[in-house]
């Protein structure tokens, strides 16, 4: 029999570095708290939640729209949620029409209203696609939100609220940001 080819000594190190990712988010509780009083106060309102992101950003994205729409824990009114990484007629007829920098915000254009909230997430804050959402978003009356990583990158100091999650290993940028929408979650669960 083989022995395990898994090294658990580099396990242990993977988790002690998620651990310090998410253990430094108790810096970022202010900015947490802002971002999730912007998402529940836009639900409380009657208004719509859209989120987009890119890649494994992108899975954060329908996330945390399929939770507001479904549930978190507890049953609840279904809440306004649309997640504009989910239609793919609507990416790829964009993306063919318009460019790929377009498809977040021509979605925006199209669904957003003033008083919504666009969740954007990105762990280097450099994608031209969020960029262009997030001043289509701006320019409709709509709150922003954006989850970021590293320095922040480009899209650093343009939303109303932001959590910058600092470090340069994207999976770790990731589980800060799954804790991040959690506790959103949270928040809107305690609050609508």
């Amino acid at each position: 029999m083989n022995a395990n080819p898994v090294d658990t000594g580099r396990l242990r190190r993977l988790f002690a570095e998620s651990a310090a990712a998410i253990g430094a988010l108790d810096e970022q509780a202010d900015a947490v708290a802002a971002g999730a009083a912007l998402v529940v106060t836009a639900l409380q309102q009657g208004h719509a939640v859209l989120t987009a992101g890119n890649g494994g950003s992108a899975a954060e994205a329908l996330h945390l729209a399929e939770e507001l729409v479904g549930r978190f824990r507890a049953n609840r009114r279904a809440l306004p949620a649309v997640a504009l990484v989910a239609d793919t007629t609507a990416l790829t007829c964009i993306a063919n029409d318009f460019g790929y920098d377009r498809v977040f915000s021509r979605q925006v254009e199209a669904l957003g209203r003033p008083g919504d909230v666009l969740v954007l997430f990105s762990t280097s804050g450099r994608a031209a696609n969020l960029a262009l959402a997030l001043e289509a978003a701006q320019s409709r009356g709509l709150r922003t939100l954006c989850l970021l990583g590293r320095d922040g990158g480009p899209l650093a100091g343009r939303a109303d609220a932001e959590v910058i999650v600092p470090g340069s290993a994207t999976e770790r940028i990731q589980e800060a940001h799954q804790v991040i929408l959690h506790a959103i979650l949270d928040a809107v669960e305690a609050a609508c």
